[in-house]
C-alpha cells in the first residue's frame, strides 16, 4: 500500500507497511500535513488513537533565553508547513488548539560537533537546527519521516499509546550524537522550567523529569529513555552554571560496582545530555521514550511494557493496525481529494482526549496526588468549549466504552478539584480555566442520554448540578439573580448566559431522563435565560448591566477582546441559541425575518477593523466565521425556519471556499477534533445543533456514500443519488425505503441502523421540510 504526501511526487513520498492487514485500508486516506499550515494547529507527527505520547517535529520552540516569535501562534502545535528548519522532535503537543504549551523532552541528531544551541531560522548553521524539505518528508497513521538535510540523517519516529521510537540512519559522520534537551518549550515565556533533572542507569538508559509553569502551572512529566545500542561518550549540560559540564569518561564508571554506583546525574533549570556513538554508519541508532506524569519507575514500567523490543518496523506497523481498527468504522466513497480530508478529518478526531494514566492504573490527579485508576481508563485534554458541540458527540457513535471512561474521568476531576467543578478546560492534571460555559455537563447529558452509562451516574448528577450553581465561577450567582450575566460584572457576559442557557437546558434533559421532572423545570426555566439578553429595539442579543441598562457602545459587528462576547460578535452570537431556535425566530419575528438575518450574517462584509482584537475569527463568509466554533452551527438554522434548501446551499458553500486537502485546508485550528467532527457529520448530511436533544438537523451530503459502523453491530448508510457540483439541493429523501420528509433525523434513527437516501437536484424543493411539523425540535415547542 502507498501512503503518499500529496504534495510531493509518489516516488518520493511513499511508504511501504510490511502487514497486508494495513494495505489498501481507509489509512492510505490519511494526510496529516492536512492543517499543518495557515492556523490548523496541528502537527504531522506519529500518535495513535487517543494516545499520551504525541512524538512530532518541532519547526520552532521557545528557547531559553530567546524571545517568543512574533508568529507563535501558528506554531501552537510546534510545526508550521511554512518553515524549513526543525530543531527536534519532542515527545507531547496539542492537536489544532488556540493555545500553546507542551513539547516535553527535545530529542535533535546531529552528526561530528556537538551544537548545544539550536542556531535560528534564518542561520541555522550556528546551531543544531537543521534544513528539511517537503520532498523529502512523510507522514502517515502512526509514523512520521524526514531527511535532515544538514546532516544527512533520515529521522523517523512511531508511537504506542504511552511510548515513542526513533530511528536514526546516518549517511555520513565519523561520530554521532543524539541531543536530550529539557529545556525546550512549545513558547510560554522565558524561565518556563521550574525544575529538571536527569540520571543515567547504565550504558544505554537514562531517566529524566521536569516540572514547568506555561499554561498549566507546574506541570509535571517524568521520562525513560533507552537507546539501542551503548553509549560511547556522554555530556551533561548545565546552562545555568553558565559552563559547560562534561562528564564523558565511560571508563571511570566501570570502575564502580553495584554496591556502590557512581550514577551519572544533573538537575536544574536548564539541563541538557548529549550521547555520542562512534561509527554511526553502521546502523542506525533507534530511541525508546517512555511517558509518565508519575514517576520516573512508570515511565519505564510504561516503555518496557509497551515497546519491549527494538523492531522499529513492528512498533509502527502495530501503530497503523489501532488506526486501521478506527478508521475502518466509516466507509466512504468520492473523490479522492473527499477521501483524503474526510479520513483526515477522522484521524484528527480520535487524537483526544488522551489518555493520561499509565500502565498499572496509577495518574495524577488535578489535586497533585496520585491516584489509582481501578474500573477505567483516565482521560485528559477537555477543550469542552469546542468540542462538546460535535467531537463528543461523534465519539458516542465511535466508541461508546471510551466515552464513559472520559466522562468518568471529568467525575475524577470533579472529587479532586477544590473547587467541586466538572473540568472547563482542563490537561494534564491542570484546570487552566479558559474560555466559557459548564459544558461538560452537555457531553455527560448527550450521553446519558444516549444509553452510555458506564459512569458513576448518581454522582454525575451531583457533579453537574454542582457545577452548574458553583458560587465560585464566572458569576453563576448574578446568573441566577438577574436571569443574565451583567455586563458590569464579567466579561464576555453575553455569550455567558446564552452558553449557561444551553448547558441549564441538557441539564433538564438529564433530570428529566433521570425521573427527576421537577427539577428538570426549574432548568428549563433557565434554558429560557437568553430572552433576558435579547434587545428587542436592535434585534440582537446585547449586553446589559445590573441596573438593566443596555450597552450603550454596542456594535453588532465589533468583537472586543473583554467586551460582551467571546471569540465574536453579536452578529454571531445573536444566533446561540441551539436548544431553542425556534424561540429565537420567535423573538427576531418570523421566519422571513429570521432568513433575511441568516443572509445578512453569510452576506455581510466583516472588515477587519472590526475583529482587530481577535486572531481566532478566521474562515469568514460576510460575518459567518467557520474557523470558530460559535458559529458552527448556524449554517443549519435555515431548518428551523422551514427552509432547509437554504441550509443545503450553505454548507456547500462552505465546503467548497473553506476547505480543502492541502496543508492550509482547515478554515482555523482544528480545536482538538471540532473542526474535524463538524466535517464528518456535515459530510454525512447532519449536524447535531443542540446535543442532548438526540436530534440532527438535515444539511446536505457531500459525499456519493458514507457509512458507519455502529457499536451495536448495525450499519448507517447514508447515500446522495445525482449528487454532482451542480446537485446541490435535496430534492427527496427515504429512510429504509420510506420518505423522510422531515428535516431532521433521531439518534435512535441513527442506531437502528438502515438507510438514509437522498436525490439530489439542481433545484431545491423549497416543499421538503417547509412544514412547521417537520422542522427540527426547540424547547418552545416541546414546553
Amino acid at each position: 500500500m502507498k501512503i503518499t504526501h500529496v504534495l510531493i511526487p509518489a516516488a518520493i513520498g511513499t511508504i511501504f507497511f510490511s502487514s497486508s492487514l494495513i494495505a489498501n485500508t481507509n489509512n492510505q486516506w490519511v494526510d496529516p500535513f492536512i492543517g499543518t499550515g495557515g492556523d490548523g494547529h496541528t502537527f504531522p507527527g506519529a500518535v495513535v488513537p487517543f494516545g499520551m505520547m504525541q512524538l512530532s517535529p518541532d519547526t520552532d520552540t521557545v528557547m531559553r533565553g530567546v524571545d517568543p516569535q512574533p508568529e507563535i501562534y501558528k506554531r501552537c502545535a510546534g510545526y508550521h508547513y511554512d518553515d524549513h528548519t526543525i530543531v527536534g522532535f519532542s515527545h507531547t503537543h496539542f492537536s489544532g488548539t488556540g493555545h500553546s504549551d507542551l513539547g516535553d523532552l527535545l530529542i535533535m541528531p546531529m552528526i561530528d560537533t556537538v551544537q548545544i544551541e539550536p542556531g535560528s531560522a534564518d542561520n541555522p548553521d550556528a546551531g543544531y537546527r537543521s534544513r528539511f524539505s517537503h520532498d523529502q518528508e512523510w507522514a502517515s497513521p502512526g509514523y512520521y519521516g524526514v531527511e535532515l538535510l544538514d546532516s544527512g540523517i533520515k529521522a523517523e519516529l512511531t508511537t504506542s499509546e504511552r511510548a515513542g521510537m526513533h530511528q536514526y540512519t546516518f549517511s555520513k559522520g565519523q561520530q554521532a550524537h543524539i541531543m536530550l534537551d529539557l529545556t525546550s518549550a512549545i513558547y510560554n515565556f522565558e524561565n518556563k522550567v521550574i525544575w529538571s533533572d536527569i540520571r543515567k542507569i547504565n550504558d544505554r538508559t537514562l531517566v529524566a523529569y521536569r516540572a514547568t509553569n506555561g499554561w498549566a502551572n507546574n506541570r509535571q512529566m517524568y521520562f525513560a529513555i533507552e537507546f539501542s545500542q551503548p553509549i560511547d561518550n556522554y555530556q551533561f549540560i548545565n546552562l545555568d552554571d553558565n559552563r559547560y559540564r562534561c562528564m564523558d569518561c565511560l571508563g571511570k564508571e566501570k570502575h564502580s560496582t553495584i554496591e556502590n554506583k557512581q550514577v551519572k546525574e544533573a538537575a536544574g533549570k536548564a539541563i541538557k545530555f548529549v550521547a555520542s556513538f562512534n561509527n554511526p554508519t553502521k546502523q542506525p541508532i533507534k530511541i525508546k521514550v517512555g511517558l509518565s506524569a508519575v514517576s520516573k519507575s512508570n515511565a519505564l514500567e510504561n516503555l518496557q511494557t509497551e515497546i519491549p523490543d527494538w523492531n522499529f518496523t513492528a512498533v509502527r506497523d502495530n501503530a497503523a493496525q489501532k488506526w486501521h481498527h478506527y478508521l475502518s468504522k466509516f466507509e466512504a466513497q468520492g473523490s479522492e481529494a473527499q477521501k483524503r480530508q474526510f479520513y483526515t478529518s477522522l484521524y484528527h478526531a480520535l487524537q483526544a482526549p488522551s489518555i493520561y494514566q499509565d500502565v498499572n492504573g496509577q495518574y495524577r490527579g488535578v489535586d497533585g496526588e496520585i491516584h489509582q485508576g481501578k474500573d477505567h481508563t483516565h482521560y485528559t485534554l477537555f477543550s469542552l468549549w469546542d468540542t462538546y458541540r460535535a467531537l463528543h458527540p461523534l465519539l458516542t457513535y465511535v466508541d461508546p466504552q471510551r466515552v464513559g471512561d472520559m466522562v468518568q474521568s471529568m467525575l475524577d476531576h470533579y472529587q479532586q478539584s477544590y473547587d467541586d467543578m466538572l473540568p472547563i478546560w482542563s490537561f494534564h492534571g491542570h484546570e487552566t480555566w479558559t474560555m466559557i460555559g459548564y459544558h461538560a455537563v452537555s457531553v455527560i447529558a448527550d450521553a446519558y442520554l444516549k444509553g452510555i452509562r458506564n459512569f458513576n451516574t448518581e454522582l454525575a448528577l451531583e457533579a453537574v448540578l454542582a457545577t452548574a450553581n458553583s458560587p465560585i465561577y464566572d458569576a453563576t450567582a448574578e446568573y441566577k439573580q438577574f436571569g443574565y450575566v451583567p455586563m458590569d460584572v464579567l466579561p464576555e457576559s453575553v455569550s455567558i448566559t446564552l452558553e449557561y442557557a444551553y448547558d441549564d437546558f441538557t441539564i433538564a434533559r438529564l433530570l428529566e431522563a433521570m425521573g427527576k421532572p421537577n427539577d428538570a423545570n426549574v432548568y428549563y426555566q433557565r434554558a429560557l435565560s437568553y430572552k433576558n439578553v435579547f434587545d428587542k429595539q436592535t434585534g440582537y442579543m446585547r449586553g446589559r448591566d445590573s441596573k438593566g441598562q443596555w450597552d450603550p457602545e454596542f456594535n453588532p459587528e465589533e468583537a472586543k477582546y473583554m467586551g460582551p462576547f467571546t471569540e465574536g460578535n453579536a452578529n454571531q452570537y445573536t444566533f446561540y441559541v441551539p436548544h431553542d431556535v425556534q424561540g429565537l425566530i420567535d423573538l427576531i419575528g418570523g421566519d422571513t425575518k429570521f432568513e433575511q438575518r441568516l443572509d445578512a450574517l453569510f452576506d455581510t462584509h466583516l472588515s477587519d477593523e472590526m475583529i482587530k482584537e481577535h486572531e481566532d475569527i478566521a474562515g469568514l463568509i460576510g460575518n459567518y466565521a467557520h474557523g470558530n466554533e460559535p458559529s458552527h452551527h448556524i449554517a443549519y438554522l435555515y431548518n428551523y425556519a422551514g427552509k432547509p434548501w437554504r441550509t443545503q446551499e450553505r454548507i456547500r458553500q462552505i465546503m467548497d471556499t473553506l476547505s480543502s486537502d492541502k496543508p492550509d485546508g482547515l478554515a482555523g485550528n482544528d480545536d482538538v477534533g471540532q473542526m474535524s467532527a463538524w466535517y464528518i457529520f456535515s459530510a454525512m448530511g447532519f449536524y447535531p445543533v443542540a446535543p442532548g436533544d438526540l436530534s440532527y438537523a438535515i444539511g446536505a451530503p457531500q459525499l456519493p456514500k458514507i457509512s458507519l459502523k455502529l457499536p451495536n453491530k448495525q450499519v448507517f448508510t447514508v447515500e446522495a443519488k445525482n449528487l454532482s457540483n451542480t446537485h446541490q439541493y435535496i430534492q427527496t429523501a427515504t429512510l429504509n425505503g420510506k420518505p423522510l420528509t422531515q428535516s431532521f433525523i433521531t439518534h435512535q434513527q441513527i442506531m437502528a441502523g438502515g438507510q438514509l437516501t437522498f436525490v439530489m437536484s439542481d433545484k431545491p424543493n423549497k416543499a421538503w421540510g417547509h412544514a412547521p411539523s417537520k422542522r427540527p425540535p426547540s424547547l418552545s415547542t416541546v414546553l
